[in-house]
């Protein structure tokens, strides 16, 4: 799960260095919102950031009901 969440914030962090360069080009595009506007990015990192945590808690949920047992003699 860690690896996973590591990723994730990479991803975002990323993400958001490429919206502040993108944002210049978009500029005049944008209406009623400022291109650089920290209220919209934090809540789009903090969207992403949590659908990235969720998609690492359901399968690390789901693989800790399994006995370790029952899946090495599977393997």
């Amino acid at each position: 799960m860690s690896q996973g969440l590591k990723l994730s914030g990479a991803d975002v962090a990323i993400g958001l260095v490429g919206a502040l360069f993108v944002s210049r080009i978009l500029a005049s595009q944008l209406f009623g919102v400022e291109p650089t506007d920290p209220g919209i990015l934090a809540a789009v990192a903090l969207f992403l950031g949590g659908t990235a945590v969720l998609a690492c808690v359901m399968p690390a949920q789901r693989a800790s009901k399994v006995d370790p047992m029952v899946a090495l003699r599977r393997e």
